[in-house]
């Protein structure tokens, strides 16, 4: 007998992994490959035909509202082939009930073809290709198994999507060879027609000897048992905060000259809302998180993508709806924590509204006074908040007035 499916009280997200951490690239940054290692060598890597309907079932009839968003993530999910996905959009449809389903499929570009591209275009797949700017950077980090550059695949994987019109956006990782390159790698996404662009840093510290003995590379998040856990140092590809921010201040002064409402950047346009006072935005600045899911091909779901330990399992699709585990007082504790551990100084800070303290897996420095919980990237969030504090009271003003934000561009002196 299925699985009986429960509402939840409020929307919520899963990231979707059918393929685990299986990839054909080996990143040197990527903080998934290593959770390979929470499931026995040996067994399949494939979210089986069961465990996909149970789920694809349940996370539609468990949203409260009528339309349901689907992240398919890796690993690399393309390696699981079209006809896989071809069945995903057939449960889909049969278990829709009339509720819109939508569709984003993040990628690192290098096996797409004709016929995957047809496939996006045909289901209006919205595809999020990782790429990290020119040649010279993205081949820096982003490498094939036997240690070749992927950039010219990544490149034929884009001509394929412009060939057969389909909808995509770039994420592009901030990392240490890149970060000093902000309107560099901007114009670059510019000229590959990306109109739509993530910029995630690259944040990963370095594990005590007690992670490398059970098998994980990379540290865990922050945890009160954790000894000298603001000490620890970061990998070597790793952003600088300081960076980061100037970053992310070089393009927004590109952005602001004449691309405000022709390209969109997630982080400008997070923090515009957070100006306008709008909920939601990226999960990162929210006050609280936990409705943020992972389910892995096993159908163990997670509190959330970063936090892919046994400890944070929360249930699995196959045992409990979706529904249940969401609002499970495990899972809304870990939401809660997120407010309820910031240090004085965020609770004080004049951007508090904007940040919430960032990502909780990125707290591990201490405050000046001593206190732990600060955010890793704190020095270059309040740069670019105080950069971009001016121009983005600015046209929060011009949309209260039922006036376009783009209109910016024009009170502007150009250069």
């Amino acid at each position: 007998m299925p699985l009986a499916s429960v509402q939840s009280k409020a929307p919520f997200h899963v990231m979707t992994k059918p393929i685990g951490a299986i990839c054909n690239l080996d990143c040197s940054y990527c903080f998934y490959l290593e959770k390979d290692a929470l499931f026995k060598p040996g067994d399949s890597r494939k979210m089986q035909p069961e465990v996909i309907e149970t789920y694809i079932r349940d996370y539609i009839e468990s949203q409260p509202n009528d339309f349901v968003s689907f992240a398919w993530q890796g690993g690399e999910p393309t390696l699981l082939g079209v006809d896989y996905f071809r069945q995903v959009v057939e449960f889909q449809k049969r278990y829709a009930n009339g509720k819109k389903i939508e569709n984003a499929f993040q990628t690192n570009g290098t096996l797409l073809d004709d016929e995957w591209c047809e496939f996006f275009k045909q289901n209006d797949f919205l595809i999020g290709l990782s790429i990290d700017g020119p040649r010279n950077v993205h081949d820096a980090y982003r490498i094939t198994k036997r240690r070749k550059p992927t950039f010219e695949k990544v490149m034929e994987g884009i001509r394929f999507l412009q060939k057969h019109n389909v909808r995509f956006n770039t994420l592009t990782c901030v990392n240490r060879k890149n970060m000093k390159l902000g309107k560099e790698v901007y114009q670059f996404l510019k000229s590959i027609g990306s109109d739509f662009m993530q910029f995630i840093p690259i944040v990963e510290r370095q594990p005590g000897k007690e992670k490398e003995e059970i098998g994980f590379w990379l540290a865990e998040p922050p945890s009160d048992t954790m000894e000298e856990e603001a000490e620890l140092p970061v990998t070597p590809w790793s952003v600088r905060p300081q960076y980061y921010g100037q970053f992310l201040c070089d393009i927004f002064d590109e952005w602001i000259k004449a691309d405000v409402g022709k390209i969109y950047v997630q982080m400008f346009d997070t923090v515009l809302g957070k100006w306008l006072g709008v909920p939601g935005g990226l999960c990162i600045f929210s006050e609280t998180c936990g409705s943020a899911m992972a389910i892995e091909h096993t159908g163990d779901v997670y509190s959330c993508d970063h936090y892919v330990y046994e400890k944070h399992k929360v249930g699995n699709i196959m045992e409990q709806s979706l529904g249940e585990i969401v609002d499970t007082p495990k899972q809304k504790k870990f939401g809660n924590d997120k407010r309820d551990a910031l240090p004085r100084m965020c609770r004080e800070c004049d951007y508090r509204f904007a940040c919430h303290g960032g990502c909780p897996k990125q707290r591990f420095m201490k405050t000046p006074d001593g206190e732990p919980g600060l955010n890793y990237l704190c020095q270059g969030y309040m740069m670019f908040y105080k950069h971009s504090e001016k121009v983005m009271q600015a046209m929060a003003q011009l949309y209260r007035m039922g006036r376009p934000p783009a209109d910016i561009m024009k009170m502007r002196p150009t250069r």
